[in-house]
């Protein structure tokens, strides 16, 4: 869709400062920016944000970037200058949100402080994102989204049992403390609706994940449970596990519903499980769960990926394929539901990105622009709106304090 179709986002007018680099802070800015936010991102001069630079590149810069700093305009600006930081202030005392991802005490070295800032601007909301959050013990330690994942107890499932513990093959912890921060920011957003007044809003990556550990602690409590690793099956919930097909590939098959079960036992050839009361609820069925387990892997193991998904797709058995990335991007149900978004390149090239979510019905996201190729892109003019004249931004960038268009 043109950009001039697109409809208004439901954050529209919403003013975000970005101070923050690489993951968490700027996914949750990008997440308000695909939903109408004008978001500032302040980058330092130069490099700009590491971020530029990870993994794959297309003409220097990162695949990568052009997802997570879409919708955004870049401010290059040494946030150690004086000067800099007096710039921030103006910028902070005309908006809505601010969000940074430093180390604790960053902000307030750089007099930055939330309290600085919402003395200029009471209606400021502040999210914080840091790796063990802007309190306790551990506030000072370095903390990145892989150590936070480890901390969270979620390291310690990922892993077949009696093997060494994998990372889940992208940055979980950073993107889970995106989306509590996001949250956060809406949260602050209807009380200042009622109040006027804005808010700290505190998001520790490693809290971020233990708040997806379900039941982990509960029944640590209750019955001094240490939950381990289970490879693919789910604990305790039976049967959902990954089974190895005939052409080497795998199905993941959720049979754990009572109804769902006696609709799987009919299609594997097991009737007597449909019918055996043992077998007729999720304690007894994890009781028995090898037996199950093996008696599904035998069915699959005689059968290709695709055909065990029609057989259980037929009978209403949830059931899917090990998806990579080539498959998602040739999925017509991806297609469909527009996650596979074509953008045109600076340079005329396109290439796809994964659309915009959640789905709302009448004020939806979407692409406006896309992320700033050069550091410093929109310094000149961010400076301008914040009320700096031309002379005064090139004295600026004659002395490096702000970046220049490259």
């Amino acid at each position: 869709m043109e950009t001039s179709q697109r409809k208004a986002g439901p954050l529209d007018g919403l003013k975000v400062v970005e101070l923050g680099q690489l993951i968490a802070g700027p996914f949750a800015a990008k997440t308000l920016a695909d939903f109408g936010a004008d978001v500032v991102k302040i980058e330092p001069p130069g490099a700009g944000d590491p971020l530029r630079k990870w993994r794959l590149l297309k003409d220097g810069t990162s695949i990568w970037w052009q997802v997570q700093s879409r919708n955004k305009r870049s401010l290059a600006l040494d946030l150690k200058d004086a000067q800099a930081q007096e710039i921030v202030r103006r910028l902070a005392s005309e908006a809505d949100v601010l969000i940074e991802n430093f180390r604790p005490g960053a902000m307030e070295g750089w007099g930055l402080s939330p309290d600085a800032l919402m003395a200029i601007n009471p209606r400021l909301i502040v999210l914080r994102i840091s790796g063990y959050g802007q309190t306790g013990p551990y506030r000072d330690r370095p903390g990145f989204g892989v150590v936070a994942e480890a901390m969270g107890g979620l390291r310690h499932l990922t892993a077949e049992p009696g093997r060494v513990p994998v990372r889940v093959g992208v940055s979980i912890g950073d993107t889970l403390a995106a989306l509590h921060g996001v949250i956060g920011i809406l949260l602050a957003l209807q009380h200042r609706h009622a109040s006027g007044k804005g808010q700290v809003i505190d998001v520790a990556l490693y809290e971020a994940v233990f708040n997806c550990m379900e039941s982990l602690l509960p029944e640590y409590s209750a019955f001094g449970a240490v939950r381990g690793a289970a490879g693919s099956a789910l604990p305790g919930i039976a049967p959902s596990n990954a089974y190895l097909c005939s052409d080497g590939g795998y199905a993941l098959i959720a049979g754990n519903g009572d109804s769902i079960f006696k609709r799987l036992a009919a299609v594997i050839g097991r009737h007597e499980f449909a019918t055996d009361p043992e077998l007729a609820d999720n304690a007894g069925r994890v009781a028995h769960v090898e037996r199950i387990d093996a008696a599904i892997g035998d069915w699959t193991a005689a059968r290709t990926v695709d055909e065990v998904l029609a057989a259980l797709d037929k009978a209403g058995v949830p059931a899917g394929r090990i998806y990579t990335v080539a498959d998602i991007a040739a999925d017509p149900h991806y297609a469909a539901r527009g996650m596979l978004e074509s953008v045109r390149m600076d340079d005329g090239s396109e290439i796809t990105v994964p659309g915009v979510v959640p789905k709302l019905s009448a004020t939806p996201g979407g692409h406006r622009r896309n992320a700033p190729l050069a550091v410093g892109q929109d310094t000149d003019d961010v400076l301008r709106e914040v009320g700096l004249t031309p002379a005064q931004i090139g004295e600026l960038k004659a002395r490096g304090i702000v970046g220049n268009k490259t």
